[in-house]
């Protein structure tokens, strides 16, 4: 079993300062991460797919405090970028949650997942041209790193599994993972921009 080595949400150490950077390569380890899930099978499958779930919970919950909010500020039209973005990622959240349901095993499970990487690949795209170009025209070097400061601490508090120890299906659906671990995610972007939740 050799590791790909799609790093798993805060476990890389790469020196991304300027959060569009930063960004753009979670874009492409969430693609490697959906790769890996595609080309495994059994528990090698149920694993990648956990970092999967890790990654882009971690990601989008860290979008919407951090890089949301500046581009409803910064940015001209904002609000409405913004507005499609967030209708893109509660559907996407839901798809999310439905496959978290399922078993990996489940015939059900990969046209699902097919169906969250198309929407998740075009919600991306749409993020990098409407969002981030702007973003980076619109401020400067110091608030590229503050925001990244931030989408880095929600990788580091992030845990690598949603509830460890709650290994079962049915208890880990009565807990909602994908939920708690967002929640989780927006407690540790709001207190390291020194917001209170």
């Amino acid at each position: 079993m050799s590791e790909i080595g799609t790093p798993q949400a805060g476990d890389d150490r790469a020196m991304d300062t300027d959060v569009v950077a930063l960004l753009v390569r979670q874009h492409g380890d969430i693609r490697n991460l959906f790769d890996e899930v595609e080309a495994s099978t059994g528990e090698e499958r149920r694993n990648a797919f956990r970092r999967l779930v890790r990654l882009l919970a971690v990601h989008e919950t860290a979008e919407e405090e951090v890089v949301h909010p500046f581009a409803r500020r910064a940015l001209p039209g904002g609000e409405k970028v913004v507005e499609d973005r967030l209708a893109e990622e509660r559907a996407a959240k839901e798809l999310l949650a439905a496959l978290d349901d399922l078993d990996t095993d489940d015939p059900k499970f990969m046209p699902q997942l097919m169906k969250l990487r198309t929407d998740v690949q075009e919600h991306a795209r749409a993020e990098e041209r409407y969002e981030f170009t702007h973003i980076r025209r619109s401020t400067d070097v110091t608030n590229l790193v503050a925001m990244a400061k931030a989408v880095k601490a929600a990788e580091a508090m992030a845990p690598t599994r949603p509830h460890p120890g709650v290994e079962s299906g049915a208890a880990n659906m009565a807990l909602g993972p994908v939920a708690a671990l967002m929640d989780r995610t927006r407690d540790a972007v709001r207190e390291a921009m020194g917001k209170d939740g």
